[in-house]
């Protein structure tokens, strides 16, 4: 097995299971929509089910439709960060390891879609000192994306011009 779709591999299956696993902990473990403050006006597990996508975009449409549709993106999504991977040169670890993050994450919120039709969320951030601001509940699937995508967007801020999802002769 190519060193690169090893470690890919290895990174997919322990956020997938990871991910998997924290949503079963949560779901077994608490009643929907109860919240168990950890750190006071700050941070709380709150078990909640997101029928939307992120930010709850499109919970409020009919069933079917938002189920297909977010299957299907998921899918489309899952396929594009394959495309991406097979072109990454073998040398980019850095991108490598960060498109497996988002593959991952992309792959825990798809089994959550295919046998809920919906996505489990539990991490729940806010500020009720400063702002009063309260952001979205998240999962780790959702983590994994979010850190992918910024080391991705970092790794391109410091390209200098130069694409490293380009092939090289004799790499990939």
């Amino acid at each position: 097995m190519h060193p690169k779709l090893r470690l890919v591999l290895v990174i997919v299956v322990a956020i997938v299971v990871l991910d998997q696993a924290t949503k079963a902990i949560v779901d077994h473990a608490m009643p929907l929509y109860r919240s168990i403050p950890i750190i006071e006006n700050f941070f709380s597990l709150t078990y909640i089910r997101n029928t939307g996508a992120a930010f709850g975009i499109l919970a409020r449409s009919g069933e079917a439709f938002r189920r297909t549709f977010l299957i299907g993106f998921s899918v489309i999504a899952i396929g594009f960060i394959i495309a991406m991977l097979k072109r990454l040169p073998s040398d980019e670890k850095v991108l490598t390891v960060a498109l497996a993050f988002i593959l991952g994450g992309a792959c825990g919120n798809l089994i959550d879609r295919l046998f809920y039709g919906e996505v489990i969320d539990f991490l729940d951030f806010y500020d009720f000192y400063w702002s009063g601001y309260h952001w979205p509940a998240f999962n780790v699937a959702d983590s994994f994306i979010t850190v992918g995508v910024v080391i991705i967007l970092v790794r391109l801020l410091l390209a200098k011009g130069e694409d490293p999802f380009a092939r090289r002769e004799g790499i990939g």
